[in-house]
């Protein structure tokens, strides 16, 4: 009883306290009319999630993060593997499989965008795509192409891949770093045997890296959606106002201005209801995909079996005849 209660009865009252409660409360609200301010409310039922989904701007929110966690989680985990493969792999052709020279020193390079925090990102490269004085125009227009006070937040053909640019620049370093920590428990036998057998580095990677950190994808890929969805950071810092026709307004974003500015906090409760239930048929959709395509199969081996003894003969004895040959 004693190893109970410490050792699963209070982690499971913490998290029933801190996590089940506020969201079965947060339920509670997203069927009120709460103002935020104010003691008094009104319980509405479900006309809050009814509204939501009469209301255009958060439908164009609702596809906005869905665009953003089909894209962002691909790209960024395809460089990541990329410049981690190129890291613990990449070294010459000849000799031990290693890493790239200054394998260190790149790692370290690409790990740095993410040291720097998530508002300060998005505020450098708000004046990175500055029409006038930025230095992303600049540098184009150097190189003779027209790019003169071009807006790149403020068209809605670019508003969005812009952002979404940011994303994997601030990101990618940090799952590059994952993978190569995943990519050095791989055993070096599999890939020196890969290597005898003539298979080249990106046969290498497909056929024995993937499968070998295949748990760190599915998690990385998780983590990276869940960023995706959630979006609030470095939309605010880069479009506050939600960007061109709301072409990159997230539900955070919508949650929020309906919340704090319009004080509708029962209905911005219901968005954050909603926000939740997709994150998490997300990342149910993530893990359904991995159990189908193999990743739910137990990996270890088993032991063969043994043949039955032919008909007649009691196991371990010998067959008739080669009595003479086991002396």
């Amino acid at each position: 009883m004693t190893f109970f209660l410490a050792f699963l009865g209070i982690p499971l009252t913490v998290f029933v306290l801190f996590v089940l409660y506020p969201f079965i409360q947060a339920i509670y609200w997203a069927m009120t009319d709460w103002r935020g301010y104010s003691p008094d409310y009104n319980f509405v039922g479900l006309d809050n999630f009814t509204k939501m989904f009469e209301d255009d701007v958060f439908l164009k929110a609702l596809r906005n993060v869905a665009l953003l966690a089909a894209v962002v989680p691909l790209v960024t985990l395809t460089l990541a593997l990329g410049v981690a493969v190129a890291i613990t792999l990449g070294g010459p052709s000849k000799g031990p499989v290693r890493g790239i020279k200054g394998a260190s020193f790149y790692r370290i390079i690409s790990f740095f965008p993410y040291v720097v925090p998530a508002i300060i990102v998005g505020l450098i490269w708000a004046q990175m795509y500055d029409p006038n004085a930025g230095l992303l125009n600049g540098m184009l227009n150097k190189l003779g192409l027209d790019f003169e006070s071009f807006a790149w937040l403020g068209e809605k053909s670019t508003a969005m891949p812009a952002l979404m640019f940011v994303f994997v620049w601030g990101l990618v370093g940090f799952y590059a770093v994952l993978f190569i920590a995943a990519i050095k428990g791989v055993p070096g036998e599999l890939y020196e045997a890969a290597k005898i057998d003539g298979a080249g580095r990106f046969r290498t990677t497909i056929s024995i890296t993937l499968p070998a950190i295949r748990d760190s994808v599915q998690t990385a890929y998780i983590y990276l959606g869940i960023a995706a969805l959630d979006a609030f950071v470095f939309v605010q810092a880069l479009l506050p106002n939600g960007g061109p026709d709301n072409s990159t307004l997230t539900i955070s974003q919508h949650l929020f201005t309906t919340a704090f500015r319009k004080g509708q906090f029962g209905y911005a409760t219901a968005m954050g209801v909603v926000l939740a239930v997709v994150t998490l048929v997300f990342a149910a959709l993530v893990f359904t995909v991995n159990r189908l395509t193999g990743g739910g199969e137990d990996k270890k081996e088993k032991a063969p079996r043994r043949k039955a003894p032919p008909a007649g003969v009691e196991s371990g004895a010998l067959p008739a005849g080669a009595e003479g040959g086991a002396r």
